[in-house]
């Protein structure tokens, strides 16, 4: 499977740069959207999801929020927009809990999460700006999903493809994702290629000269 693929091949650096060559130079998130684990690598098609804050609780304030978690597709990745909130964690053990079993590849939020150690004991990769423990009842609500949705300072529409990584968070397009993985693995070979030659004392203008990759 390419997600696999991508995983084992790829890293964030080496698609932002893919990305530049295709005239998408804005597809890099924030970079306070940090991973819970270092070593967390995500790759998985967008299940975008909108909030915004709130001052009084709705009659059923987390409907919209579980219509769009039990809507989780096989390899999506759940990434939600808070209109940069930092009154409430949106997102937390039993989200996670219930979107890993739907099939979900991860999570992305352009905002505060909790349960921190649940989601790490569940081995569920979380992007997130920080944490706070409240819950979002009375603060904060689901809006929409499955929308255009700004998070991280880039617009991700439903099915773009995202892929994170310690250095941060990308946002492939959907109409460019073939090409961009195919020209992505060709640039980690010539990557691979330069590495190799200046490891045996090559000048870096010679193997910048011989492969255009730096």
């Amino acid at each position: 499977m390419v997600f696999q693929l991508m995983k084992e091949k790829l890293y964030a650096a080496v698609i932002c740069d893919t990305l530049d060559d295709l005239d998408f130079r804005n597809q890099a998130m924030r970079e306070d959207i940090r991973p819970l684990e270092n070593d967390t690598v995500l790759v998985g098609k967008a299940k975008t999801v909108l909030a915004a804050d709130v001052y009084h609780e709705y009659q059923n304030p987390y409907e919209q929020e579980i219509n769009a978690i039990d809507s989780i597709k096989e390899d999506e990745v759940v990434v939600a927009g808070t209109n940069h909130s930092v009154r409430n964690g949106l997102w937390g053990e039993l989200l996670s809990t219930a979107s890993k079993m739907r099939g979900a590849r991860g999570a992305v939020i352009d905002g505060l999460i909790r349960d921190t150690k649940k989601i790490l004991e569940l081995g569920f990769p979380v992007y997130c700006t920080g944490f706070k423990p409240v819950d979002s009842k009375g603060r904060g609500v689901v809006i929409d999903y499955d929308c255009p949705v700004e998070v991280g300072g880039v617009l991700v529409h439903p099915n773009d493809v995202i892929f994170g990584d310690r250095d941060g968070v990308v946002v492939i397009p959907k109409a460019v994702f073939q090409e961009t993985v195919e020209r992505a693995l060709d640039k980690v070979n010539s990557e691979n290629q330069t590495r190799n030659e200046l490891l045996e004392g090559k000048l870096l203008k010679d193997v910048y000269d011989k492969y255009g990759v730096l």
